[in-house]
């Protein structure tokens, strides 16, 4: 019988949750029943909860022209801000009685998120926004529980198709057009992972509120989710959207 030490696996550093040998060895661990040991140094090395540790939340909010490519950019990066901070305090302390197979989801879905938004800033460069403010206490998340986690999780991938779906159009660059095209493709499939997880063996992972009858995806006007929509409660800068 397996002893104790062949039932974990300790990461270190977020390059390892997408290794191909530590998923591999994840999967083995989690096949005789365990889990994975999160080192805090591994949170260190993604920043703080609003990105990039060494700048500072802005004090007097941010504008996002969505005339431009880059403000088309800045509205996705602002996404991918809010949903990295999401997803990495809830894997700071995963909710009582979580599965190891719920702890891989949750965790793919962590670097997915930190990898979007460490690529799109890179993208945007000098014309990326600052790290914005967020707050899950202000909007009643409980991380303790595996439903208040889950549901809001479902918010967030939903929205964040939606948005990704609004933008595009305004993207005047095809091959950022290509970029946004491939990074909502992944967040549909969170989208789709977290609402099988909230509902399994049932259709709701493309249920009638999110696809319409022609089989397409929803979309949301750009702007408006980080403005009027259950996301921008989220969000404690001051954003300003202009058309």
């Amino acid at each position: 019988m397996p002893d104790d030490r062949t039932k974990r696996i300790t990461l270190t550093s977020i390059r390892q949750l997408w290794e191909a040998g530590t998923r591999r060895e994840f999967l083995r661990v989690a096949a005789l029943g365990g889990g994975a040991v999160l080192l805090p140094t591994m949170f260190a090395a993604c920043g703080n909860d609003n990105g990039n540790p060494s700048e500072p939340p802005p004090s007097e909010g941010v504008t996002l022209d969505l005339s431009s490519d880059p403000g088309v950019l800045n509205y996705a990066y602002a996404l991918e801000q809010l949903e990295a901070a999401y997803y990495t305090q809830v894997a700071q302390a995963f909710y009582a009685g979580i599965t190891p197979e719920e702890q891989l989801v949750l965790t793919d879905i962590m670097g997915h998120e930190v990898i979007h938004r460490d690529f799109l800033a890179g993208v945007l460069g000098s014309a990326k926004i600052p790290d914005l403010a967020v707050d899950f206490a202000g909007a009643n998340v409980d991380f303790g529980s595996r439903f208040s986690v889950l549901s809001t999780a479902k918010v967030f991938e939903d929205g964040g198709v939606a948005a990704y779906n609004g933008a595009g159009k305004l993207l005047k660059d095809v091959n950022n057009l290509l970029v946004a095209g491939k990074i909502v493709s992944v967040e549909a499939r969170h989208a789709a992972a977290i609402r099988d997880l909230l509902r399994p063996g049932t259709r709701d992972f493309a249920g009638d509120d999110v696809v319409d009858p022609s089989g397409l995806d929803q979309a949301i006007d750009a702007g408006f989710l980080l403005q009027d929509s259950a996301l921008g409660q989220f969000i404690t800068t001051p954003i300003n959207v202009i058309s």
